[in-house]
């Protein structure tokens, strides 16, 4: 029995070292569409998102990189079109614990910057606005190793804040400040990989 159990304490001390000064390489693409029929037209809406991170896990338990995200929208009938368009670009710190070999837990906690750029067009008017704010979040995730350096990463939501200040014209300013809490209610998959 103390031959198993010095076995497996190696097994996971060995893989949390493993991990010990690699860089990762991550992931995760979002796509959605709907389209909405109502008396004799149709509102469609579309999503894309595409969030790559790139970080070196200088401790066994720590990684810190840089992030960036990628999204549009575009939501629209016969008589209007939104779209926006989205980049942040900013920095996370990971917190991880692994629980088995296969099984791993973590945290991120990002921080950056970001920009939009919103158009509205319909039959009597054309709006474009821009802002520029910063976010801050917190994801708690699982990952599940499957072999050679790659991970499928699964997380059900987490915390944001983020900011947005708009300079519609020279005599009107626009703030915009969003706290969101979506445990349990949002699901994200991504693939990483370890070097």
């Amino acid at each position: 029995m103390k031959k198993i159990l010095v076995i497996v304490v190696f097994a996971m001390f060995s893989y949390a070292n493993a991990q010990k000064g690699s860089v990762l390489v991550m992931g995760s693409v979002y796509y959605n569409s709907e389209t909405v029929s109502e008396l004799g037209s149709d509102n469609k809406s579309h999503y894309f998102g595409f969030t790559p991170k790139v970080g070196y896990q200088f401790h066994e338990n720590w990684t810190t990189g840089i992030e960036v995200g990628i999204s549009t929208s575009k939501q629209g009938n016969s008589n209007s079109d939104y779209k926006d368009k989205t980049l942040s670009t900013g920095g996370f710190l990971r917190y991880s614990k692994p629980l088995s070999e296969t099984f791993c837990v973590y945290a991120d906690l990002g921080l950056g910057f970001q920009k939009r750029k919103e158009t509205y067009q319909n039959d009597f008017a054309y709006t474009v606005n821009e802002g520029d704010g910063f976010y801050i979040g917190l994801t708690p995730a699982l990952l599940i190793n499957v072999g050679k350096g790659f991970g499928l990463n699964f997380n059900i939501g987490g915390l944001k804040y983020d900011t947005l200040n708009y300079n519609e014209n020279e005599h009107s300013e626009v703030n915009r400040k969003r706290f969101n809490f979506n445990l349990g209610q949002a699901f994200s998959f991504g693939i990483s990989k370890n070097f």
